[in-house]
């Protein structure tokens, strides 16, 4: 074909169309999707992909099509349990009918904003994010991703201070946009992109002491600081948990030298970690908190900043759009998922759940760590964000591929298996869970096996 084919485009397009309007496919219409889209993944989006899920899957092939409260299903029917939970957008299942009722009753209505009339589900959610985040926060910005969020709060932390440079942490992942990553703290996501934002500093995560000679110093030398960006726990990184204490200690430190504390709660907030956000667990509130994975109920894709009113200054009110102006952020069918995710996160007290369902997960991986000490190094977690360790990342490959033959969604951290994610939505019935113990259990034997260890 052409490079410009608008015929053949077209006919592909009604042909996909059916596809997805269909209530049922064909043996043979499951073949062709099957096929078409291994050829399209290589020829047109990355042929990298498939590589990588090669070395975690034991076939790289199948295709998503359907899914339901704790599991997704392939074309054939496949059923998967979900222990990966999107990285963490899917605290609410799969499709919760709840929210999902609520977003088709918005779509029914307008689906997107004018940019120009007010919009009444963003300044509603926005009410509601004020209501359920700690102490005085209180304007709230929305965004599309994590990274965009990110980038919003760092923008927003040398508004409001004046400051210029950042301080963040080894290990730290807030995104991969070219502030957000600026902040990252692993080399492989930064060094193909230098030079980045030139005024950041990486200290040790979890050591505050390190964190205040970093701004004592550059504050002594007549560098501003603007912001202070951390991870509640350290989610990609391996699921670092700070020692007791560290959050108050940087709130403090932020309190001294006049720098913005900015908590990413992207991934560790919405119940997630057994507390609705993580900060809560040492009643910390920081300047500026972003938010997002499981805030739009693994149905519409939402994020954004929530900041105390210190930090929306004159030229913010005096602009609205000197911040960011995102044409998707904050749209109606967005804000009703966050809407309905709020409502039945505290219908039904998710972080309660996360925290029971996290506890006796723990319980069991402290039981099969006892069983299987060479593979299985250390575990560790808070409610339903856990990770397992093994001695090396080709351990740990060989167990995530055991458990997707057992139909088991696992995945490794920053594109690495030595440490593996548990991280399901809190809807997981305890027959699922049982059944994951069971083959996380059949797995180790198996790879204890084939490594002789």
């Amino acid at each position: 074909m052409t490079k410009t084919d608008k015929t053949l485009a077209l006919k592909e397009a009604r042909k996909v169309v059916e596809f997805i309007e269909k209530a049922s496919l064909t043996d043979a219409e499951k073949k062709q999707i099957h096929d078409e889209s291994i050829s399209n993944f290589n020829e047109n989006v990355n042929p990298g992909w498939l590589e990588y899920r090669k070395s975690v899957s034991t076939d790289a092939a199948f295709i998503e099509w359907t899914d339901s409260v704790d599991h997704f299903e392939d074309l054939n029917g496949v059923q998967f349990i979900d222990c990966l939970g999107g990285f963490g957008i899917y605290t609410c299942g799969h499709r919760n009918p709840e929210i999902l009722k609520t977003v088709q009753a918005q779509l029914s209505r307008y689906a997107l904003h004018s940019q120009e009339l007010i919009d009444p589900l963003r300044g509603y959610l926005a009410r509601l994010t004020a209501l359920i985040t700690p102490g005085d926060l209180q304007y709230c910005f929305f965004t599309n991703g994590g990274a965009e969020a990110v980038e919003m709060a760092l923008k927003l932390a040398r508004l409001a201070t004046g400051g210029r440079w950042y301080i963040s942490t080894v290990g730290a992942f807030h995104g991969k946009s070219m502030g957000a990553i600026s902040m990252g703290g692993k080399g492989a996501y930064r060094e193909d992109y230098a030079p980045m934002i030139q005024q950041v500093q990486h200290v040790e995560y979890g050591n505050a002491a390190a964190m205040e000679v970093a701004v004592r110093n550059l504050q002594t030398v007549g560098e501003k600081v603007a912001g202070v960006i951390i991870e509640p726990i350290q989610g990609e990184a391996g699921v670092i948990i700070p020692p007791d204490g560290y959050l108050t200690d940087v709130r403090a430190i932020c309190d001294k030298y006049g720098v913005a504390m900015i908590v990413d709660e992207i991934q560790t907030g919405m119940g997630r970690t057994g507390t609705l956000w993580r900060c809560e667990v040492e009643d910390v509130t920081p300047d500026i908190m972003t938010y997002g994975k499981a805030y739009g109920g693994g149905i519409m894709p939402i994020t954004g900043i929530i900041a105390r009113p210190k930090m929306w200054v004159d030229k913010l009110i005096d602009n609205p759009w000197i911040l960011g102006s995102p044409t998707f952020g904050g749209n109606p069918l967005a804000c009703s998922a966050a809407i309905a995710t709020i409502k039945f996160m505290l219908e039904n007290d998710i972080p309660k759940v996360c925290r029971e369902k996290g506890a006796y997960f723990m319980t069991k991986l402290g039981e099969l760590q006892k069983k299987y000490p060479t593979v299985l190094r250390s575990f560790r977690g808070a409610g339903l964000l856990i990770c397992m360790e093994f001695p090396e990342a080709e351990i740990g490959y060989s167990v995530t591929k055991g458990l997707f033959e057992r139909h088991i969604m696992t995945a490794g951290t920053l594109v690495n298996a030595k440490t593996v994610r548990i991280e399901p939505p809190a809807v997981l019935s305890d027959e699922s869970i049982g059944r994951v113990i069971r083959s996380l259990d059949e797995a180790l034997a198996d790879v204890k096996k084939e490594y002789n260890l």
